[in-house]
């Protein structure tokens, strides 16, 4: 096979190892498991987020929402909203909410969740695209959850001092390629972006985990990037009750044509050991509950790499009901009709 991008290169697909590991048998989860975690560790100690703040409260649409920030230990403050029913009484399960990639860097979780302020119009653009213009965050709270949506290391307000002013668009433009320097500084300092971002959704989890509205419930969704990060807390944390992965799952070796380019760092950790593929990154904590939604017509994952990580994540659950995997029709994004039936799902398997 002719690779698409790699050209009168691509026998150099036959001549690397990796392609032939990864086509091997199932490694064990506690191997995936290991592997992942020490990734992860080399972007420093998960604790207790420093230094939390409430930064303002508001009440709109049946929803009490606040705006939290709080440290990490390097870089800008990390802000994030909570919301959950206004008329809540007692502990409720929770979930982390987790913002896409989308070659949108200058806002993060406002690009899944309404405050009392009316979104900017880029967001809006956003959102209609991928989310059938839902804030999927709030909608899932109505549903009986607090919900963190945190902005992660790169988005939002914890994104980079980009030389292009308060430009939305042309920060996203600049963020693109700006994303390989950010990596080559990881390599550099001996961790990763994806251990980086794995890092501080752990640490919005154990966040959420100990506020006193919480139960010990707790989930993880998200669309593309937020799927990858949603795999990513499934692989490094036994608390976390059950996690939702929307259009972020195909094998490594479907990728190899022409959808390297697409993705983001975050779905290539290069410390992983070559015998480890994306599917066994989201399956590792089997049986604990797994969803996986899947676009048919998804221009960054192809469909028969799409089946074959289902096929690959089901082998590891196999003899367990509590893998389900959802197939739709359409390109990537995480619709209406996907959103009400990945909601159904974690109603189903969290203990209100």
């Amino acid at each position: 096979m002719t690779s698409a991008h790699l050209g009168v290169y691509s026998d150099w697909i036959d001549h690397a190892a990796a392609p032939a590991a990864r086509s091997g048998s199932l490694p064990a989860p506690e191997t995936v498991q290991q592997a992942v975690q020490a990734m992860v560790a080399t972007a420093g100690a998960v604790n207790y987020p420093e230094d939390v703040r409430v930064e303002r409260r508001w009440t709109a649409d049946g929803l009490a929402g606040e705006e939290i920030s709080y440290d990490v230990g390097f870089g800008p403050r990390t802000h994030a909203y909570v919301l959950k029913p206004a008329n809540a009484d007692g502990p409720l399960p929770g979930v982390v909410a987790m913002h896409g990639h989308d070659g949108f860097k200058y806002y993060g979780k406002e690009k899944i969740a309404d405050t009392d302020i009316e979104p900017v119009e880029a967001v809006q653009a956003a959102r209609a695209e991928l989310y059938e213009g839902r804030a999927f965050a709030n909608d899932l709270a109505r549903r009986g959850y607090v919900v963190i949506v945190p902005d992660v290391f790169l988005w939002g307000s914890r994104r980079f001092d980009l030389p292009v002013g308060d430009d939305v668009a042309a920060y996203n433009a600049a963020a693109g390629p700006h994303e390989h320097v950010v990596e080559k500084y990881c390599t550099m300092l001996g961790t990763t972006m994806a251990a980086v971002v794995a890092r501080e959704d752990l640490i919005a989890l154990t966040y959420l985990r100990n506020r006193e509205d919480t139960t010990d419930q707790s989930a993880s969704i998200g669309l593309s990037g937020g799927g990858c990060r949603s795999a990513l807390l499934r692989a490094t944390s036994s608390e976390l009750t059950a996690a939702v992965v929307v259009g972020m799952m195909g094998t490594y070796n479907s990728l190899l044509d022409k959808n390297v380019v697409t993705h983001t760092w975050m779905l290539m950790p290069r410390m992983l050991p070559t015998t480890i593929d994306w599917p066994d990154v989201a399956a590792c904590q089997a049986p604990a509950p797994l969803l996986v939604q899947y676009d048919r017509q998804d221009e960054l994952f192809p469909l028969a790499g799409a089946e074959a990580a289902h096929e690959r994540i089901a082998a590891h659950y196999a003899g367990t009901n509590t893998y389900t995997g959802q197939f739709f029709d359409g390109p990537h994004k995480f619709d209406g009709a996907m959103q009400d039936a990945a909601f159904s799902w974690l109603d189903d398997v969290i203990v209100q």
